[in-house]
């Protein structure tokens, strides 16, 4: 099922379920992720194609990690909640995430196709890693981390 397809029927259910915990949040998050799908369709003069809807999913994700980092920083914890309730459900419409074990799977493969040996090369296994994760949500922040302390 298309994802704008996907989020209309949420929308409904979320609209139906008004009242119960966490409903509002869930409505509220679906509107802003169906009106950025929107957006993007209208800016791109036509549909967007679905790995274009991922990384638009990934980029919303990113914001609420972001946001939610600065909100701790600030003192406002009840925000920060907020912002991490929202990318829980922002993940929900995005593939399954590569378990650690797959990631570190990935780099030790990367680090053997590529010969890579010094952090220079770092790019190049980053590249291999994510290929081989392809289609599967990632934090590259951790990728980067492992592959530094491999490459070390």
């Amino acid at each position: 099922m298309p994802l704008l397809d996907q989020l209309q029927k949420d929308l409904v259910a979320a609209m139906k379920a008004r009242g119960e915990a966490g409903a509002e949040a869930r409505l509220s998050t679906i509107r802003m992720v169906k009106a950025a799908i929107m957006k993007a369709n209208v800016d791109g003069s036509g549909p967007i194609s679905d790995a274009a809807e991922q990384l638009l999913l990934k980029s919303l994700v990113k914001q609420r990690v972001d946001a939610a980092d600065m909100f701790r920083k600030g003192g406002r914890e009840d925000s920060a909640v907020k912002e991490e309730v929202e990318k829980a459900i922002i993940e929900s419409y995005l593939p399954a995430s590569a378990s650690e074990e797959e990631v570190l799977a990935a780099i030790d493969a990367a680090v053997a196709e590529t010969g890579a040996t010094t952090s220079k090369q770092m790019g190049l296994v980053m590249k291999a890693v994510q290929s081989k994760l392809a289609g599967k949500t990632v934090d590259g922040k951790f990728i980067s981390e492992k592959v530094k302390a491999k490459l070390a």
